[in-house]
């Protein structure tokens, strides 16, 4: 079973998320950008969902930090954020995230999202 971090502060957020997915993948969780570098080094998962706005280190620090690690770097990131201005997208994707979905989350869009990077991994 594919293995899924998903770094989110608000317990709202992060329950949805969790029961959408848990069915499918295997779900570790990461309260913080910090815990999310640290996380992502230990348990090498298939992809990341990154909050951007988080408290210690923001997902944009995590994902530059997680992607600038060799042996971290192949793992996609799909930042999940309500960040949804003009330039949001663009400044996500310079900061590493390979992919950007905003809240309140599509549900179908998630899943199509998270089908189409995990199955990039598998080719």
């Amino acid at each position: 079973m594919k293995k899924i971090l998903i770094v989110e502060d608000v317990a709202f957020n992060l329950d949805l998320l969790v029961q959408l997915l848990e069915d499918h993948y295997t779900i570790i969780t990461a309260g913080d950008g910090a815990e999310s570098v640290q996380k992502a080094g230990e348990e090498k998962p298939d992809l990341i969902l990154m909050d951007l706005s988080l408290p210690v280190m923001d997902g944009w620090e995590a994902s530059r930090q997680i992607k600038a690690q060799s042996d971290l770097a192949h793992i996609p990131i799909i930042a999940v954020t309500a960040h949804a201005m003009q330039g949001d997208r663009e400044r996500t994707l310079e900061s590493g995230c390979d992919d950007y979905i905003t809240k309140p989350i599509d549900e179908d869009l998630l899943y199509a999202k998270l089908a189409r990077h995990l199955s990039e991994g598998d080719s």
